[in-house]
């Protein structure tokens, strides 16, 4: 990533955490000024219920008051029961009012100073109405006459005059209150809502300008990818061309190593036979010299002559030196024919085809069953999933590791191998195990070398069958792995695609 893209990269990322925090402030802002909004706005309703109480409760009072005045006048008992309503719901209509005013100090003492004087203003309805009932009805009509006016009449006015007038100043300053806090809700909600447009204007432009970045960086990369495939194809079909180059060598160096092999192989025969002459002249030139008896007449020219002291450790050395280089030649010969055989499998095509695995290694099994049986060992199979692949190669792959898990068994301990396999993810994956020798965690690739083999070199071979194994493997598009401890066992685990087409390692080699 280049220094633009990550200063791009870090600004877009520093606009959304702004904005995001932007929001977040803005959403608490008006959380908080909508919930003092609204109890702004209870204070301004609770204002005009008190003031719709005080008027209820005036009216009521004037109600008794009418009422009374009106069954003073006539005595009827419509009168008697109106007032009598009115005076029952009086003192309902206070507590109500003191429940409301529980806020305010002075609507407290107001509303103290209200209830005294309605008390008493009810006394005096209650004491004309009683001289009525007694017949005392021109005295309660003097009364009325000529005192239409108490103190307690004037308190109930005065008090209530109080009592609006300070709900009036509490409306007026609470409907200022509640007019700011939604004023300021509103600018907040509108500030907020400005400062995220901008930002979304600022991302927009810096998306544009990532996504013309982008453009030209997939140009870039498309171009590259081009060029880069076309690198690869060239280099491939050089690698595929040297890779043909080194099998036609390899297969002209054996064969041609053959032509002095055998002269060698010859040479070395003729050598032999030359070794009896040799030697037998030498004996009959001891025993002319030492007058000792000469050969008997039926002695054949291939009877090992009698020699003595240096002329015997002599023939010694001569008839070790020609086994060490036969052995050295037989050995060259079995490198030069694997050799030969590696390259002519590396020109093989192989042709995937449906194989059963669990029937291809039961006839391995089969083969090596006289093998197994004298070395002690049973080898047991679990799942095999079938797969598409190559026929030989798999065939060649589990014989290698079959015949080196027998091979290679501990002296005195039967042998275990199991060969079982599971799929995961388009591949089957194959573990051939033993309880053999094991292999020195040193040895773990050098085993995979053409030509070097690890541990104590008590069996035939000439190091090339896993190396062989793994380029299979290889060419078939899998890979191969062991895991094992010296004198514990070894695990050879083979991970194959199980739907190979030919078309990737196989057209690589």
């Amino acid at each position: 990533m280049t220094p633009v893209s990550r200063r791009r990269t870090a600004l877009q990322i520093l606009l959304l955490s702004a904005g995001f925090l932007v929001l977040i402030a803005v959403s608490v802002a008006s959380i908080l000024l909508v919930n003092k909004a609204r109890d702004d706005n209870a204070w301004v309703v609770h204002t005009v219920e008190v003031e719709s109480q005080i008027a209820n409760l005036l009216v009521e009072v004037r109600r008794a008051e009418s009422a009374t005045r009106a069954y003073l006048l006539t005595s009827a008992p419509q009168y008697l029961t109106e007032y009598q309503t009115a005076a029952t719901g009086i003192p309902v209509a206070l507590d109500h009012l003191s429940k409301l005013t529980t806020d305010n100090p002075a609507q407290i003492a107001n509303s103290a100073k209200l209830r005294t004087a309605i008390e008493q203003r009810l006394a005096e309805f209650a004491l004309g109405i009683d001289r009525v009932k007694n017949n005392d009805v021109a005295t309660s009509v003097a009364i009325l006459r000529n005192n239409t006016s108490t103190d307690a009449l004037e308190a109930i006015a005065k008090i209530g005059r109080d009592m609006r007038a300070e709900e009036d100043r509490l409306f007026a300053l609470r409907t200022a209150t509640a007019d700011r806090t939604q004023v300021l809700a509103s600018s907040v909600t509108i500030a907020g809502s400005c400062m995220v447009l901008a930002l979304a204007g600022f991302s927009i432009v810096l998306l544009r300008r990532s996504s013309q970045a982008r453009d030209e960086a997939e140009a870039r990369l498309l171009d590259n990818n081009l060029n880069l495939e076309a690198t690869v194809d060239e280099r491939t079909a050089d690698l595929r061309e040297a890779n043909e180059e080194i099998q036609r060598f390899a297969y002209i160096v054996s064969h041609d190593l053959r032509s002095p092999l055998v002269n060698i192989m010859g040479f070395t025969s003729e050598l032999e036979e030359l070794r009896g002459d040799i030697f037998k002249r030498i004996a009959t030139l001891n025993r002319a010299t030492s007058l000792a008896p000469a050969m008997p007449d039926d002695a054949t020219d291939t009877a090992e002559p009698e020699l003595e002291g240096s002329d015997k450790q002599l023939s010694d050395d001569f008839t070790e030196s020609l086994a060490f280089i036969k052995s050295s030649i037989a050995k060259m010969d079995r490198l030069i024919t694997a050799i030969l055989n590696l390259t002519r499998e590396g020109r093989r095509e192989f042709k995937p085809e449906r194989v059963d695995v669990r029937e291809l290694i039961e006839s391995i099994v089969k083969t090596v069953a006289h093998q197994a049986a004298e070395s002690s060992a049973a080898i047991q199979l679990g799942a095999l999933p079938t797969m598409v692949s190559d026929r030989l190669a798999l065939e060649q792959i589990f014989s290698n590791l079959i015949d080196n898990a027998l091979k290679y068994l501990k002296d005195g301990v039967p042998g275990a191998i199991t060969i079982e396999g599971r799929t995961k993810l388009g591949f089957a994956i194959y573990e051939v195990k033993d309880n053999g020798r094991g292999i020195d965690a040193k040895d773990h690739q050098r085993i995979f070398d053409l030509f070097r083999r690890a541990g104590t070199q008590d069996k035939p071979g000439q190091g090339i069958g896993l190396a062989h194994v793994r380029a299979l493997v290889r060419r078939l598009g899998g890979t191969m792995s062991v895991a094992s401890e010296l004198h514990n066992g070894s695990t050879f685990t083979i991970t194959l695609p199980i739907n190979w087409t030919g078309k990737n390692r196989d057209r690589e080699s």
